[in-house]
């Protein structure tokens, strides 16, 4: 009887792929065996030719939902073969391409079980199975097997071990199960309290949460901060505790259509994104009388709206039956904690109570955060049921990379052979915790990959927390350093998602600043060519700005610089009461000042002129106050201008900012209004510098990359025009358009050059 070897990569362990393929072998009378290599899934099948090529195609076409099955190989074997099919051992085979599943969501089966008071797992917050639970927080080593878990101190009792043991059983060679005889277990604490563990922990944190206090529950990735979204008492004192003053929190909902659509505007396209496996935050419009605390999102339009990612998660939001503020425990940009010591030490003073469990976290993973952008849903931060994001590159490196992002919003990216894996957002790395957590990601990723990389790719600028730490790892490790610009780093990343290979393309790279080749801050820029050829073909008229990279917290600076340099005075109020005269001297003597014509800078401008945002908290607060103020409008009437086009100096197309600004500082105009019409300016200004880069050089497909294009209400103006212009209009779903797509694209980068 004929027979074939089919090799299979790609994410097909964690995902229940082994008991799928018994079953389709079984069904299609094909003999044999399945097992797990390293990373990868073996087959030998013994049948009549015609089975065997239907039961190939059943490999890719039939695959369990979660699974992403690659064929890597397929070999007629002169083999005798039993008759049966059977699931044998793994293999820890040399050589092999790993793909790690991510943390998923609790599926429909194992929910349906949670709330039976029949079952035996009724109730148990650690229920999962081949089609869900955790994965990548859990795997300390290859191949995927409980020993290799955080599992591996949970033994299995009888009944579960039945189950993992039954390749007909939708939990066979589930590496998490469990139940409550012989699983984890939650333990509440409070002060003043006797603690309380299993159901009684459960609800004792549900009656904390209606007393209005906050509690620290420990998730799949980290911890989270819980406390009653409808309690403006209880939100508030969260933010003067956590010293967040204004960034938004992200809201748990019920898994319940009247609760959500009460609140937030959620098409089939957002449903879809919350209720997929990821369980990602998901930014949707506020609806206004929304039964929600003012505090949560304070002049913004938008909630982050979450389900329930875990089964502890969804009990706790079943049981309070309303919304939850649901927010990273950490403070901003630092890594997750996920200890629960740790934890108690960190969040003394800031958490009334806790809801621990004593399930090992071996990595943390922050959540994921989409939002849906001109009719998709897009990444803008990649953690829990994303990562790690692992992709085939356009090309086949010689030897690895290791590319170490950026500043902001940081990620690394190990790159090898033709693959490249995104490690989960890290954070900003201002704060030596937020370093030492992407260090300990470059060294996680190498070893559970088996990778050593040769070269550190890095962000040119020098001054950037990942390029020192680069420089000094280089040092000690003797590897070879390769900077890429910031700029190049964004189109390629958003070149290598979307137009791998393909002919030269014209990408806006707008964002907040980042160092150029010419050695001013750039941020506003067209790059015409492809990866490893980029030049700039347009961009925003450089301003003088003060304070650099730290003008992004003070929106003022920006918007008195642009005055300035136009020759306005600045609006009464804008500059600081002290100090004014000060920076006015040092602006104008050139005192630690930099060239920029950073789309984000001008945003910032244009938040801060509108009274909107003069000192930001948090990065970007200025621009997205300023989108939230320009949803409210009646909108424009007629074609919006765009600002004036020439040529500078150096043949570049340059853009003058200075027009836009009389109708920012007419007063007789409503804000929103003005905020609505500098989005329309803007996105008016874009396609004209497209058309006249296309008159000039012929391309035809325009991209769009860099923070600045996290604003739906620009990029919803900007695309249908870019469109009905006749360009093939670009835009990551997958990869970040902000900093956090930097380091896939500094490896696309570097690939272009060679």
């Amino acid at each position: 009887m004929p027979a074939l070897r089919i090799e299979l990569g790609g994410r097909v362990q964690g995902v229940g792929f082994r008991p799928f393929v018994y079953r389709l072998a079984r069904r299609h009378g094909v003999s044999g065996w399945v097992r797990n290599g390293l990373g990868t899934v073996e087959i030998l099948a013994a049948a009549d030719p015609a089975i065997l090529d239907r039961f190939t195609a059943a490999l890719l076409a039939e695959a369990p939902p979660t699974a992403r099955p690659g064929l890597l190989g397929v070999t007629p074997v002169a083999e005798a073969v039993e008759p049966g099919f059977s699931i044998r051992d793994s293999a820890a085979t040399e050589g092999a391409r790993p793909a790690f599943p991510p943390d998923l969501a609790p599926c429909p089966d194992c929910l349906r079980e949670l709330a039976d008071r029949s079952d035996r797992r009724a109730g148990y917050p650690f229920i999962n199975c081949t089609q869900c639970g955790p994965r990548y927080s859990l795997i300390r080593r290859l191949p995927y097997d409980r020993a290799n878990t955080a599992m591996a101190g949970f033994p299995l009792c009888p009944a579960c071990r039945a189950e993992y043991a039954d390749p007909l059983n939708r939990r066979f060679h589930a590496e998490p199960v469990a139940c409550p005889d012989c699983g984890p277990h939650c333990r509440f604490e409070a002060a003043g309290a006797p603690s309380a563990a299993g159901e009684a922990a459960l609800a004792a944190c549900l009656a904390a949460l209606r007393r209005g206090l906050i509690v620290a529950v420990r998730g799949v990735g980290g911890y989270h901060l819980l406390c009653d979204a409808a309690d403006q008492a209880a939100v508030a004192a969260l933010r003067h505790r956590k010293s967040r003053p204004d960034k938004p929190f992200a809201v748990l909902f019920p898994d319940d259509a009247r609760t959500l659509d009460s609140c937030v505007a959620a098409d089939a396209a957002a449903r879809a994104a919350l209720r997929g496996p990821a369980r990602p935050i998901l930014l949707l419009p506020r609806r206004p009388g929304a039964p929600l605390a003012p505090a949560i999102a304070p002049g913004f339009g938008t909630i982050g709206a979450m389900l329930a990612d875990s089964p502890l998660h969804h009990l706790l939001a079943e049981g309070f039956g309303a919304p939850l503020v649901a927010t990273s425990a950490n403070r901003s940009g630092e890594p997750m904690l996920t200890d629960p010591d740790a934890a108690a030490a960190a969040l003394a003073g800031i958490a009334d109570a806790f809801l621990h469990h004593d399930r090992p976290i071996e990595r943390p993973v922050d959540d994921s955060v989409l939002r849906i952008i001109d009719g998709a849903p897009r990444i803008l931060r990649a953690g829990r049921g994303l990562c790690p994001i692992e992709r085939a590159l356009p090309f086949r490196l010689a030897e690895p990379v290791l590319a170490l992002g950026g500043h902001m919003k940081s990620t690394i990216a190990l790159g090898f052979a033709d693959r490249v894996v995104i490690s989960p957002h890290l954070g900003d790395l201002d704060d030596p915790a937020a370093l030492a957590g992407l260090a300990r990601m470059a060294a996680d990723l190498q070893s559970l990959y088996g990778i050593a990389p040769r070269r550190l790719l890095v962000d040119a600028h020098p001054g950037y927390a990942s390029t020192r730490w680069a420089r000094a790892e280089a040092r000690a490790r003797g590897l070879d350093i390769v900077p890429v610009w910031h700029h190049h780093a964004h189109a390629s990343a958003l070149a290598g998602e979307m137009a791998p290979g393909a002919a030269p393309l014209l990408v806006l790279t707008w964002d907040g600043v980042g160092l150029g080749p010419d050695g001013t801050l750039w941020g506003g820029e067209a790059l015409l060519g492809r990866p490893g050829a980029w030049r700039r073909a347009a961009r925003f008229r450089p301003f003088r700005l003060q304070g650099g990279d730290a003008a992004s917290r003070a929106p003022w600076r920006s918007a008195a610089a642009l005055c300035w340099a136009a020759g306005i005075d600045p609006p009464a109020g804008l500059l600081p009461e002290e100090g004014a005269a000060l920076a006015r001297a040092a602006w104008a003597r050139e005192l630690n000042c930099h060239r920029t014509g950073a789309a984000g800078r001008l945003f910032d401008a244009a938040a801060a002129l509108l009274g909107l945002c003069r000192v930001a908290s948090f990065e970007g607060q200025g621009p997205a106050l300023l989108e939230s103020l320009a949803d409210t409008a009646d909108d424009i009437t007629g074609p919006a201008p765009g600002l004036p086009l020439a040529d500078a100096a150096d043949g570049v197309v340059e853009a003058d900012w200075s027009a836009a600004l009389p109708a920012l500082l007419d007063a007789s105009v409503p804000a929103a209004r003005r905020a609505a019409a500098f989005h329309a300016t803007m996105a008016a200004t874009a396609l004209a510098i497209a058309e006249t880069v296309r008159r000039r050089h012929g391309v035809a497909a325009i991209g769009l990359a860099g923070g600045v294009f996290q604003n739906r209400n620009l990029v919803e103006r900007l695309a249908p025009a870019l469109r009905a212009a006749g360009f093939a209009t670009l835009f990551g779903e997958a990869i970040a358009c902000n900093d956090a797509g930097l380091s896939f694209g500094q490896i696309i980068e570097y690939g272009g050059r060679a």
